[in-house]
């Protein structure tokens, strides 16, 4: 082999080589290339979820403030719902008390309303033998239809007329007045209790005020009497 045919031979070993080379520089660079995209790739989807995240987030506290807000906006609403009916229900009330100052002045129609008020009583008690409670301005009153109020309630319970003891020492707070308004008081009516003083019957006019306003009921124009045991 003569130096032109080494020097040939040479030349295509140098083609290959380089040839090689490039294909491999190509195939480096083609997968360089496809991971550097899928890297980019996976770091954009990835900032999309914290972006979406984020968004979902912020999206919630703001639907939070939104029912919190509209929540003190309805409480606030309630409140003065709330406070009105309870300006007019009063209002309503202290005019009814004034009113019933009044029952007590028509003699005949109060000695009516006593009589009633004490057989109700009687018959929510059912007692043989009971001590009632008035006004001391009112004893006389009571006194006079006492007796056919027991014999109402033993025809209407069908039993023998009870004993019913006046409290002649101790009587209900007298009605209001203008320069003691604060103080105790009562517009007329009774209260009885078994003898042992383990059951009251609290049958007064306050009381059945009361009970009608408490329970927001002022068409039941029949309150009934109040029991405590």
């Amino acid at each position: 082999m003569n130096d032109a045919d080494v020097s040939k031979q040479i030349q295509q070993m140098v083609r290959f080589i380089r040839q090689e080379a490039e294909e491999k520089a190509n195939e480096i660079s083609v997968s360089s290339e496809e991971e550097f995209n899928i890297e980019k790739l996976q770091l954009v989807e990835a900032e999309k979820r914290k972006i979406r995240q984020e968004y979902e987030r912020k999206t919630k506290q703001v639907e939070v403030r939104k029912k919190i807000e509209y929540s003190m906006q309805l409480n606030a609403s309630r409140i003065k719902v709330l406070q009105a009916q309870d300006d007019v229900v009063n209002s309503m009330k202290e005019s009814a008390s004034k009113q019933l100052l009044r029952v007590s002045t028509d003699k005949k129609t109060y000695s009516k309303l006593l009589k009633d008020l004490i057989v109700q009583s009687l018959l929510r008690l059912k007692e043989p033998s009971v001590l009632l409670r008035c006004r001391e301005a009112d004893r006389k009153l009571v006194e006079s239809v006492i007796d056919e109020a027991k014999q109402q309630y033993a025809e209407k319970a069908k039993v023998h007329s009870p004993k019913v003891t006046i409290d002649n020492r101790v009587f209900l707070p007298p009605p209001p007045t203008d320069s003691d308004s604060h103080g105790p008081s009562c517009s007329g009516g009774v209260v009885l209790a078994s003898e042992d003083g383990k059951i009251v019957c609290e049958n007064t006019l306050d009381a059945r005020l009361d009970v009608v306003f408490r329970q927001k009921l002022p068409e039941d124009s029949v309150v009934r009497p109040i029991e405590r045991s």
